[in-house]
């Protein structure tokens, strides 16, 4: 889960108030230009994204490169990223070509994801790994990210991308419901179904707050229940449980994942707290995730009530031109400036979104993808996994699908959770 100081948030005080008095200021400069904004940003995103299935050879399922190594600054050579798909970023890319027009190169990411999800390595249908490796997936079944260590002289992988993170598995399903709807194909549909399964026979937790757990990391032959629970996954899976029907075999699913985020809203009073620690219980106060705070205010007939957790994460997120991931406020984290975008659409308030969409056009790297950051090095007060001792998970300044896709996203006026468009 997130981990990160709260001490520091009352020494920030004055500077919150001083970035809101710049985030205002720079409406008027930005009013000539911002009209235009989420329309050019569309276009680029659109053709980016488009660009990348097309440069694949052949018509067959594929998965895109998660970060665009020839522009990024900072580490680039370790071999768990330099060809790594994950699952997330790719299910966001289907969603978001969906949202393009671009329904052919959204069916090879998606046939990609629907293989994966069909037969996985370990014989199980609806488990997805939280990585793939990148380019045409012709190998079946598709296995999981990994590469070969010249130095050891043997096979590795990494116990994060050979891992099911429950979130990731609720996109995909997202993702192929998105297919089945525009398609009309059942397989897609059932692939979805097949994903929401694997979750509720292995992520529900009845304790505290009930809802659903993490997922599981680690090697087949060694994995580990991932035992927090996390307000962007459950959110992932009301929206999914929505999305297959809400009644039958989904009623008591979608009735866990609803209570755990009523949970979380009425323990956080004007926002949502990040979820619980491993205890499956312990409502976690450690930090403050933007996701957290924007995810629950796209899902279909989301409290009024809710809005006030876009206030807060203005409050705690927002810094000159974005919003940062977690509540230190060290700088823009891309992606979370787009859902904010979103989220802004959301709520009906469209010149807050444009404003967005002007800064999100600078954040164009030259390869096309949209920079995961504007700063080298983004914290996140996120561990990597269960065995780190610190808060290790960090953005760099590399080009990313994910925030690419969710740029397209808001500037599209797509809501994933929804699979529609907004008015």
């Amino acid at each position: 889960m997130r981990v990160v100081s709260e001490g520091r948030r009352a020494a920030l005080g004055t500077m919150v108030a001083v970035a809101a008095l710049l985030w205002t200021a720079n409406i008027p400069a930005r009013a000539a230009t911002a009209s235009t904004a989420g329309t050019e940003l569309a276009a680029k995103t659109c053709a980016t994204l488009t660009a990348r299935v097309d440069e694949i050879p052949g018509s067959g399922s594929v998965f895109l490169r998660s970060y665009d190594n020839a522009f990024a600054a900072g580490p680039t050579s370790e071999p768990a990223l330099s060809v790594a798909a994950f699952t997330y970023d790719n299910a966001l890319a289907v969603i978001a070509l969906h949202a393009c027009g671009q329904r052919a190169q959204a069916l090879r990411i998606g046939e990609a994801l629907l293989d994966a999800a069909n037969l996985d390595r370990a014989g199980r249908k609806g488990r997805l790994r939280n990585t793939y490796r990148a380019g045409a997936q012709k190998q079946r079944p598709i296995p999981p990210m990994g590469w070969w260590d010249v130095v050891e002289n043997r096979w590795l992988e990494d116990p994060y991308q050979v891992g099911t993170a429950t979130g990731n598995v609720a996109w995909a399903g997202l993702a192929l419901l998105t297919l089945a709807e525009a398609t009309g194909e059942k397989r897609f549909r059932e692939g979805a179904a097949g994903l929401a399964r694997w979750v509720v026979e292995h992520a529900a937790d009845p304790r505290g707050p009930g809802g659903f757990n993490g997922g599981v990391q680690g090697f087949d032959n060694a994995s580990q229940a991932l035992t927090w629970k996390a307000t962007e996954h459950n959110t992932d899976l009301v929206a999914l449980f929505d999305r297959l029907g809400g009644g039958g075999e989904w009623a008591a699913p979608a009735k866990a994942a609803r209570g755990f985020l009523d949970a979380l809203w009425a323990a956080g009073g004007d926002h949502f707290p990040v979820g619980t620690t491993p205890d499956g219980v312990t409502v976690s106060r450690a930090t403050s995730g933007l996701d957290a705070q924007l995810w629950p205010l796209l899902l279909r007939d989301a409290p009024t009530g809710w809005r006030a957790a876009l206030t807060y994460a203005e409050r705690a997120h927002g810094v000159e031109g974005g919003f940062d991931f977690n509540d230190d406020r060290d700088g823009v984290w891309v992606e979370g400036t787009a859902q904010a975008a979103l989220a802004y659409r959301a709520v009906g308030r469209k010149a807050d979104a444009d404003r967005l969409f002007a800064d999100l056009l600078q954040d164009v790297s030259p390869g096309g993808f949209l920079w995961a950051t504007r700063s080298a090095i983004l914290t996140t007060g996120l561990a990597i996994g269960p065995e780190s001792k610190t808060a290790d998970f960090l953005y760099y300044r590399r080009p990313h699908l994910g925030a690419t896709a969710w740029a397209a996203l808001a500037a599209q006026g797509w809501n994933p959770f929804t699979g529609a468009r907004l008015p």
